[in-house]
């Protein structure tokens, strides 16, 4: 098999995923999707193993492929079905992602799937956003089992009206799973024009490119020192009253193999930080993905040389019915943390300092002045960690997502919102002779009665500096009315009233190297 000829193909494979992407964001209702991009797209083998992937976000595509083996023992696929799932017991990650699967026959051979998961902004539950302080998974809103919500082409509208009689905004709702759908039809239809040039062809440079990226993940371990890298941070709390919460790694390199072990990690809490196995393999899998050159493939032959240990009822492989809903957002940066932190011992000029840490989840609902509900999610940008090369950059996500901010004008659009403040927060990055990023503030006033949640971290334990580098500033959470100023905890639900404000500044990220003043 060609060189030249697998690296045609892997640009083929990953240009669907990358047009699906496109037709979802241009095609979705929502500013979570169109604005912020909180979506990501695959290719699969008919066995559910991930061909290709768009660049979109770490913590979705990892776990993806759990989704689509769920599916695979869960349905029998035909051609024009569509499966969608959200149950993060049975493949999906929490319930506001939801996963579309479309099968792809060519001349009756049921040979790829093609499929994509996006946030959306609501799924019923508790609480305005479906990401509420929960202590169990039935509190965080509807559970979608692998389930054919399209037969041979054709809508079930009693299982959609099911769906929809359940969300706080099914107009949105309905809109943005179309947006999936068309995405997916996009991904079957380049498949199949790629399958003209053979089938068998085809076939052969899918698992090719499987197996040329195990090689390659073999020949990074071999690169890392034998030998044990141990770790561990904490989860500051989890909403309902459990604090400091260990999460701890032992990398074992063995030659071309690696041991990523996670026992000793607390159990599984009563709050929503819980996180299932699926995201835990995704974050290993981004962290070691990082280590290799940007041309290399990403799909899952990478995680063939690594073995993962997550004790189950673990806090990093949480058993039913645990609340999960924390896990895939705040859990999984916090694993990305201890794993670069046991690298970095290997590794030292490679590895950079602790990231902000969180996503900075802000949730807010209620009813407009027109009497129209609404839900609006966002994750805020902290401050990338300074690293041996290169300082970090201020205010984007980091890690395991990669989404977009909201801008203003489209956030005061669509919502009874009025932006006061949005820009870099000076003086929160760690210093360095590689210093971390700014972090950012964004200041909301809302303009009618408004249910808010947050779901943050990095409110207590500052993130690492890395190589005599200074940690990061901590983020801070308030709410603003006219009589106070009101610091809230990490973790947070409350009404505000019209007027009121909600002001989030996010943590900077770890300086590397000591700083030039103390040199």
């Amino acid at each position: 098999m060609a060189g030249i000829d697998l690296e045609i193909y892997r640009h083929r494979f990953q240009s669907i995923a990358e047009e699906m992407g496109v037709t979802l964001c241009r095609s979705a209702y929502s500013s979570n999707i169109k604005e912020r991009r909180d979506f990501s797209c695959a290719l699969f083998d008919a066995q559910g193993q991930a061909i290709a992937q768009a660049a979109h976000l770490p913590v979705h595509l990892g776990s993806m492929p759990t989704a689509v083996q769920a599916a695979l023992a869960a349905v029998n696929f035909e051609p024009g079905d569509s499966v969608i799932v959200n149950d993060p017991f049975a493949g999906g990650t929490h319930l506001p992602d939801i996963t579309m699967i479309d099968p792809v026959f060519i001349e009756q051979k049921f040979v790829f799937l093609v499929a994509n998961r996006a946030h959306h902004a609501d799924i019923g539950g508790m609480s305005a956003g479906s990401m509420p302080l929960s202590t169990d998974i039935f509190q965080e809103g509807l559970r979608i089992p692998p389930v054919k919500w399209q037969r041979q082409g054709q809508i079930q509208e009693d299982l959609l009206s099911l769906i929809l009689s359940n969300v706080r905004t099914p107009l949105e709702r309905r809109g943005d799973l179309l947006a999936q759908w068309a995405a997916n039809q996009t991904g079957v239809q380049r498949m199949k024009s790629l399958c003209r040039d053979g089938l068998e062809n085809v076939l052969a440079y899918a698992a090719g490119l499987q197996d040329y990226a195990a090689r390659r993940m073999r020949h990074l371990i071999v690169e890392i020192p034998n030998g044990s890298y141990c770790f561990q941070d904490y989860l500051e709390d989890d909403g309902q009253g459990q604090s400091d919460l260990l999460i701890q790694v032992q990398i074992q390199i063995n030659d071309d193999k690696a041991i990523v072990d996670f026992s000793g990690s607390a159990p599984q809490s009563r709050g929503c930080v819980n996180t299932i196995e699926a995201v835990t393999l995704s974050a290993v899998l981004y962290v070691f993905r990082c280590l290799l050159p940007a041309d290399i493939p990403t799909n899952s032959g990478l995680l063939r040389p690594i073995q993962v240990i997550a004790p189950v009822g673990s806090i990093v492989n949480a058993s039913f019915p645990a609340a999960v809903v924390g896990g895939n957002v705040e859990t999984s940066q916090r694993i990305v943390d201890v794993l670069l932190g046991a690298l970095a011992q290997a590794l030292p000029d490679r590895i950079p300092a602790a990231s902000g840490g969180t996503m900075n989840n802000l949730l807010l609902g209620g009813i407009n002045p027109q009497g129209v509900p609404f839900s609006y999610y966002e994750t805020l940008g902290s401050g990338m960690g300074g690293g041996p090369e290169l300082e970090g950059l201020s205010g984007l996500q980091t890690h395991m997502t990669n989404t977009l901010n909201t801008p203003i004008e489209a956030l005061e659009l669509s919502f009874p919102f009025r932006v006061h403040q949005y820009r870099l927060r000076t003086d929160s990055a760690g210093k360095g002779s590689q210093q971390g990023g700014q972090g950012l503030i964004r200041e909301i006033e809302v303009l009618c009665q408004t249910e808010l949640t947050l779901l943050t971290e990095r409110r207590r334990h500052r993130p690492y500096g890395l190589a005599g580098g200074e940690p990061g500033q901590v983020g801070i959470n308030q709410s603003l009315s006219s009589e106070q100023t009101q610091t809230l905890s990490a973790k947070y639900q409350q009404s505000l009233a019209a007027g009121e404000r909600v002001r989030l500044q996010t943590p900077g990220g770890g300086g590397w190297g000591r700083p030039k003043k103390l040199l």
